[in-house]
């Protein structure tokens, strides 16, 4: 267990060393960097896997407000904190949105970007309107299986071993949530800015993603200058990487081969 403080926050990262090209995995919303444990399970004989909790995540804290793109620093932060001059990132839905920003805002310091049902636009009206009837559901009532359930089952799918998750958020104080949420639903939008993106891309989305549409995958594939493609993850959810570990970590190996 480790700790580096990066832009008056204490953050938690893990960190499995070695002479391996570095690739930093940062989470989707309500997880901590436990969800990539399949993927560096994978991946560790052959490079340095570092994951990391985000703001209010896990064991980091959150002093107040902020937006991805201070994730994004977080993230820089914690390179510079390890001597790292660049990296690969690979980031799931709300990793993805700070590991976007990261790579348009140091594109010297991202070899290449993975996303994981992830997007760069911004929520629709309707999308936002949905988002809040779970935090304020959350809020008033808790973790409770009524609640978490319903959110597990978006995530992971139904049918997923949703058990250590559910844990996690049952001891997970309600009121923490609300600063990473108003991140969450008050993001901008970065389209507009996908073609600055140069470094090579491959993109993972979940067959059955019911939190973010297929059409938002193929967006950033179309922009991007470099992108190996789309995976898709059939039967997946949400969280591809976590239900289906096997579907991702092939493909996933194989692009990490041809750009080390």
């Amino acid at each position: 267990m480790a700790f580096a403080n990066i832009n008056d926050h204490r953050i938690h990262y893990e960190d499995t060393g070695g002479e391996g090209l570095p690739i930093v995995f940062s989470h989707g919303f309500l997880m901590d960097q436990a969800m990539f444990d399949p993927q560096v399970a994978a991946l560790a004989d052959d490079y340095r896997c570092i994951t990391w909790d985000e703001r209010g995540f896990g064991q980091t804290e959150c002093k107040g407000p902020f937006s991805y793109w201070d994730s994004a620093s977080d993230l820089i932060g914690l390179l510079d904190h390890l001597g790292i001059d660049q990296a690969v990132l690979v980031g799931m839905s709300q990793g993805g949105y700070l590991s976007l920003r990261a790579t348009l805002a140091n594109p010297d310091r991202v070899k290449a970007l993975v996303l994981i049902d992830s997007q760069a636009a911004a929520d629709t009206p309707e999308e936002r309107e949905g988002f809040q009837a779970m935090h304020d559901a959350w809020i008033e009532y808790g973790p409770i299986d009524a609640v978490a359930g319903g959110i597990a089952d978006l995530i992971l799918g139904p049918g997923i071993d949703q058990h250590e998750w559910l844990v996690r958020w049952r001891f997970r104080p309600p009121a923490m949530l609300t600063e990473p949420f108003n991140t969450l639903v008050g993001r901008d939008d970065i389209t507009d800015r996908l073609g600055e993106i140069k470094c090579p891309v491959l993109i993972f989305h979940g067959g059955e993603d019911q939190a973010i549409p297929m059409e938002r995958a193929e967006q950033v594939r179309d922009a991007v200058a470099d992108c190996a493609g789309i995976v898709v993850v059939e039967g997946a959810a949400h969280a591809p990487n976590l239900s289906h570990p096997e579907a991702v970590n092939g493909p996933l190996a194989e692009f990490l081969a041809g750009i080390n």
